[in-house]
C-alpha cells in the first residue's frame, strides 16, 4: 500500500534538496509551492478571481499575476492576505490532490511538500510527517546567502513560523540537516533504509 509522507521544516532548512534527493529514490513530489504558481498562471481561473477581486494593478503587462504588487498588498494586510487565500488554497489543493491520486493510483509512494504543513493543520491529511531540521542560527545565515537579505528581515521570516524545534517535536521523523549535503543525504538513506523504502 503507497504511503503519503507530508515533508515540511522551516524556510531556508534544505526541504527542497531533500525533496530532490528523495525523487531520485523513486518517490513522487507534490509541490505545494509548483501548485500555488499553477494556480494562478495565465489564463487561470484563479487569476481571473485575482483580477476581480483586486483590479487590474494585480496582472502584469505579460498578463501575468503581478507578485511584487499582490504581495505588497497582503504583506501589511491581514484582511487582503485572507481573500488571497481564500481563491488560491481551494485550487492548490484541488491540483495537490489530483496529482496524488494519480501517483498513489500508479503504485508510488507519494510526498506532499508543504511549507505551511504544521501552520494551516495539514498534518491529519498524510499518513506520517517528516521534518527537515536545521538550526535557527543556520536557517538565518542560510537566508541571508540565498535571499541577499538583512539579518532583521531573515529573522523576521524565520519568526513568522513555528519554530523548527517544534515542528520536529510534532514530526514522525526528523531528517537531520547540520551538516553538509553529503551527510544530509546519509541522514536520508539511513531514514528509508530504517523505514524499509529502500533495502
Amino acid at each position: 500500500m503507497p504511503k503519503i509522507i507530508g515533508l515540511t521544516g522551516g524556510i531556508a532548512t534544505g526541504k527542497s534538496t531533500v525533496s530532490e534527493l528523495l525523487t531520485a529514490y523513486g518517490f513522487k513530489v507534490v509541490d505545494a509551492d509548483v501548485a500555488s504558481r499553477k494556480a494562478v498562471k495565465k489564463g487561470s481561473k484563479g487569476l481571473d478571481q485575482i483580477r476581480e477581486k483586486f483590479g487590474q494593478e494585480a496582472i502584469d503587462d505579460n498578463g501575468e499575476m503581478n507578485r511584487k504588487y499582490v504581495g505588497e498588498l497582503v504583506f501589511n494586510n491581514p484582511e487582503q492576505r485572507i481573500e488571497l487565500n481564500k481563491i488560491v488554497h481551494p485550487i492548490v489543493r484541488e491540483i495537490m490532490e489530483e496529482e496524488k491520486n494519480h501517483y498513489l493510483n500508479e503504485g508510488y509512494n507519494v510526498i506532499m511538500d508543504i511549507p505551511l504543513l504544521f501552520e494551516n493543520d495539514l498534518q491529519d491529511t498524510v499518513d506520517e510527517v517528516w521534518v527537515v531540521y536545521t538550526s535557527e542560527s543556520i536557517q538565518i545565515e542560510r537566508l541571508m546567502e540565498r535571499n541577499d537579505l538583512s539579518q532583521e528581515d531573515a529573522k523576521a521570516r524565520v519568526y513568522s513560523q513555528i519554530s523548527i524545534d517544534k515542528k520536529s517535536r510534532m514530526a514522525d521523523h526528523v531528517i537531520d540537516n547540520l551538516g553538509d549535503k553529503l551527510e544530509l543525504k546519509q541522514n536520508l538513506q539511513q531514514l528509508l533504509e530504517e523505514e524499509g523504502y529502500i533495502d
